[in-house]
């Protein structure tokens, strides 16, 4: 048998990517002639015609879908093996690392972040994104460097993850508001008029779970997409707001803040990132100082 052209996997890598053979042969300074002759190769090699035509475009086959992350894996790992090692020189590091977050996060523990990043490299800039969804694709692409968030299965397979902190819900009412005066029950919490938090404007959750077991059902005023919002509409009414407790932190500043009387689970917080930043020494360190600050805030 025949040594396959490992030279094909960075060919294959970005085909696979950009899914056009004309995006592709520009990426990688090739004629689209040439990378086209890439890809018959490609799929003389491998047994499958990896992308094939669709309309207009190119979408690709169950076996491309397949080999997709591996390669990319593979040539990452390719890459990391032929790079010159060299030691990490904050002084001197110029980059801007973007981080996708919610604005609870990023008002809560931006401050003592971008404190830390700027003390150690005045080089570095940190831009924060907004999160409308849980799709990892700005991982994978390199447009976001670090997300934190509560890990579910609509994160990719391949992102990897690491616990930052463990978070709780807490109820949260403006200053004079007639539950800051008594002792709240369950049923004077369920009682008052609510704001849900869902992204996918869904107006139960496992706060109503809890309260649905003891009999009883809260009143849904308004349904936001964020906490900053509902804290935002809590301050400035009756309505309570039910939000994580270390996520608001700063959002909550002149707010009444209280334990929720109903039981509800924790949620784990943590740092998502792609396998194939692990290696970057900036991106390692970026990682620590996020881990640090989370630990001591």
């Amino acid at each position: 048998m025949s040594t396959p052209d490992l030279n094909l996997l960075v060919t294959l890598d970005v085909l696979l990517a950009e899914g056009s053979v004309a995006r592709a042969a520009e990426r990688l300074r090739l004629s689209p002639s040439a990378m086209s002759r890439q890809l018959a190769r490609l799929r003389e090699t491998t047994g499958d015609p990896l992308l094939v035509r669709a309309g207009r475009g190119l979408v690709p086959t169950p076996r491309a879908l397949e080999l997709r992350e591996r390669v990319g894996r593979i040539v990452e790992d390719g890459r990391a093996v032929l790079r010159p090692a060299e030691a990490l020189d904050l002084s001197r590091l110029v980059r801007t690392f973007t981080l996708r977050a919610s604005e609870g996060f990023a008002e809560s523990f931006g401050p003592d972040l971008i404190a830390r990043l700027s003390g150690q490299a005045p080089g570095v800039r940190l831009r924060f994104v907004q999160k409308p969804d849980k799709d990892s694709a700005p991982l994978r692409d390199g447009s976001v460097d670090l997300e934190t968030g509560v890990v579910d299965d609509a994160i990719g397979p391949e992102v990897r993850t690491q616990a930052l902190f463990r978070d709780r819900f807490i109820g949260v009412v403006r200053i004079g508001h007639p539950l800051c005066r008594e002792e709240i029950t369950s049923a004077r919490y369920a009682a008052g008029g609510h704001i849900a938090v869902s992204r996918r404007g869904l107006d139960k959750g496992s706060i109503d779970g809890a309260l649905n077991a003891l009999g009883l059902e809260r009143q849904v005023a308004t349904i936001v997409g964020g906490f900053s919002t509902a804290l935002a509409l809590a301050r400035a009414s009756d309505l309570i707001a039910s939000v994580p407790e270390r996520h608001t932190l700063a959002l909550r500043v002149g707010m009444h803040s209280f334990p929720l009387p109903v039981p509800t689970p924790e949620l784990t917080i943590s740092l998502l990132w792609h396998p194939r930043m692990d290696a970057d020494p900036g991106h390692r360190w970026l990682r620590g100082c996020v881990r640090d600050v989370c630990a001591a805030t």
